[in-house]
């Protein structure tokens, strides 16, 4: 048991020592945020304390564009977290193996993770399903083993850290259970030291050790723990930073404070960049641009209001425009306020009735699925003039 001196003296240590590490992520990372320095320090703590916490976040470098320090960002962790295993090729199947070896469990870092998830490369459902299910504590990734008809169900444990750079995004089940470093290039007052593996490496590799035996001391005050969250950060938000602010809470000094500041800024940031799944932002639009003020619309003018929205999909949906049926298969996904799926109506309209969509049925799947309408809202377009309603 950790007497209390010594838990005073680990945490005073823990402090000093996350001080360095990220000083030491500053000489060579330009990060878009002081947030991300913090966020990414303490990741970096939390990996040698695995198996204190029920789930482990990932921790994404996106960029939209190569040459922004992505790569060089992951190479920088690879010297801080135990049992690095680099794992650009690595099949499913090795990362299974792996992470269920007798040699331990690596944390897992995956560099160009665009050609894995990105547009050209297929779902890659298998992976996905291990980077999921590693996420959280005790989760098992089942697959038969075996030749030909002897075969058997074997579960393999998938729970391990992992830190992957890319271009563009993931998918939605990967990114709500990261914590997102949005990478961009370096403007030309922005300076870092050059990495050189053979001089540099060695540093981060005693910072390593040191962050080890830091962890092994501060375990009792970590295991267990379900640190004070930010009011505002709940869910599974709260199932990604648990862990990071529990690492700042055994630190001490001024980590708490930083811990949870970063946690809410980074999280807000999420929200704002994170368009949704396409139903999610189709629901979204049609709030705010197509129905806002309108009580209902036919279809026809909702396709249209959609196809003019500028930085939206639905005027080329796989080289096609959004129509009627894919418009209401989306849209019957979700449920009115009395649990029947949305669909289109009855509008009369020019003396006809046409089909269309009531802002009644779409209520309550805008209030339980959308972010918060903007302060501002937008006044509604003006009638087609082709169409009008009664």
């Amino acid at each position: 048991m950790t007497s209390p001196q010594q838990q005073t003296a680990a945490t005073g240590d823990g402090a000093a020592l996350l001080d360095e590490v990220e000083a030491f992520h500053r000489r060579f990372n330009v990060f878009p945020l002081d947030a991300a320095y913090v966020a990414v320090v303490l990741w970096d703590g939390h990996a040698h304390l695995l198996d204190c916490f029920d789930s482990t976040p990932r921790l994404a470098f996106l960029s939209p564009e190569p040459g922004s320090g992505k790569s060089r960002a992951l190479e920088i962790v690879e010297t801080l977290v135990p049992q690095p295993m680099a794992a650009v090729n690595a099949s499913p199947a090795a990362l299974f193996r792996a992470v269920s070896g007798a040699e331990g469990r690596p944390t897992i870092l995956f560099d160009e993770i665009d050609t894995v998830f990105g547009p050209k490369a297929g779902d890659n459902e298998e992976l996905r399903g291990f980077l999921n299910a590693g996420h959280r504590r005790g989760q098992l990734t089942y697959r038969c083993v075996g030749d030909g008809g002897n075969q058997s169900v074997q579960g393999f444990p998938s729970y391990c850290g992992v830190a992957v750079a890319g271009l563009g995004s993931l998918p939605d089940t990967i990114l709500t259970r990261s914590v997102i470093i949005r990478m961009r290039r370096r403007a030309r007052n922005e300076r870092v030291e050059p990495f050189r593996h053979r001089l540099h490496a060695a540093e981060g590799h005693v910072l390593r050790d040191r962050l080890a035996k830091w962890a092994e001391s501060v375990r009792p005050m970590v295991e267990g723990v379900f640190p004070l969250m930010p009011e505002e950060v709940t869910d599974r938000p709260a199932d990604v930073w648990e862990p990071l602010i529990a690492v700042a809470d055994a630190a001490g000094g001024q980590w708490p404070e930083r811990a949870r500041a970063a946690c809410v800024e980074l999280v807000n940031a999420a929200k704002v960049d994170d368009k949704g799944s396409i139903g999610i932002r189709l629901l979204t639009d049609l709030r705010d641009h197509v129905l806002s003020g309108i009580d209902r619309l036919p279809t026809v003018a909702v396709l249209e209001r959609l196809h003019s929205l500028d930085e939206a999909p639905w005027a080329d949906m796989g080289g096609r425009p959004l129509d009627a049926r894919g418009l209401a298969k989306m849209l019957r996904e979700y449920m009115t306020g009395d649990n029947r799926p949305i669909s289109a109506r009855n509008i009369k309209a020019s003396g006809s009735v046409m089909k269309g969509y009531y802002t009644a049925d779409l209520a309550d799947a805008w209030q339980r699925y959308c972010p918060p309408p903007p302060e501002s809202p937008l006044l509604p377009l003006p009638p087609l003039p082709s169409r009008s309603e009664t």
